[in-house]
């Protein structure tokens, strides 16, 4: 049982190797040098496609808190932050929604049932927030802790 189909083999590869570099044939060493060349250049293009840009080194900046921050100052961080993610979104999708405008998608209708569904969310994350502000303002004042703010506008008092 042999490795190649029936009509090759490799006495008859090389002998057909042969034949193309006979001396009769005068394009054969143009076409050699060609091809050979070509295969050089798309090898040689993969390689420098393949290639990547150092990668840019990439700062991150933490914010440090107090250790002692009162839990109803991260809920009212959370609060503020919500509202400035919301006026962030706003102005993303105006941006895709004049992209989409100008490449004719019709967006109109599923952004009233998506700012629908995002103000149902809204509203329950911020209900959750407040009872949670409530409930740990309530918590500080058992504890005999209070806010930042009442503390500086009991001190001003006379």
């Amino acid at each position: 049982m042999s490795i190649f189909p029936r009509p090759v083999s490799p006495r008859s590869a090389f002998a057909d190797l042969k034949l193309m570099f006979s001396p009769d044939r005068p394009h054969r060493w143009g076409l050699l040098g060609l091809s050979a060349a070509l295969t050089f250049l798309i090898i040689w293009a993969f390689q420098i496609d393949s290639r990547l840009p150092p990668k840019e080194r990439e700062i991150i900046y933490v914010e440090s808190w107090m250790a002692d921050r009162r839990d109803s100052d991260i809920i009212r961080r959370q609060i503020a932050d919500l509202a400035s993610y919301e006026a962030g979104l706003e102005k993303r999708q105006e941006r895709f929604q004049r992209v989409a405008d100008m490449v004719g998608i019709e967006w109109r209708e599923d952004e009233a049932k998506n700012r629908e569904q995002r103000k149902a969310i809204i509203a329950v994350v911020r209900k959750r927030l407040d009872e949670r502000l409530a409930e740990a303002l309530a918590h500080e004042a058992a504890q005999g802790k209070a806010p930042a703010a009442v503390k500086d506008a009991g001190a001003k008092a006379p």
